[in-house]
């Protein structure tokens, strides 16, 4: 996980108990006319964590999306999600930190706002 990140995740499995490796994620920004911009992308780690995106986040609406289906389909298991999207709202732009979590599994899925 990257240090000077202003935005980390975690996604844990909930069918196996443990941290859910190598699901890309991607950060993107929406504009205020309408449509996204594409930020950043990466892979979790051996611990499910990722660091991703600029150092500051400006106030806006972003998109995490996860790569769910392709990280089940790894695994031989069947999934209703092919894609998580969690969309949310920068207002404070001098915060230090953003920690956007994802508990997995195939047929479901559950996110909050992490500290």
């Amino acid at each position: 996980m990257t240090a000077s990140t202003h935005l980390t995740t975690h996604v844990l499995d909930a069918t196996t108990g443990g941290p859910a490796v190598n699901v890309v994620v991607s950060l993107a920004r929406h504009l205020p006319g309408g449509g996204t911009e594409g930020i950043a992308q990466g892979f979790t780690d051996g611990d499910g964590r990722l660091g991703l995106g600029p150092e500051t986040l400006d106030a806006g609406m972003y998109a995490l999306t996860f790569g769910t289906g392709a990280y089940f389909a790894d695994r031989g298991t069947p999934t209703f999600y092919p894609l998580v999207t969690v969309t949310f709202t920068v207002e404070e732009t001098g915060r230090p930190h953003y920690h956007v979590p994802l508990l997995l599994s195939p047929f479901a899925y559950s996110t909050y706002r992490g500290s």
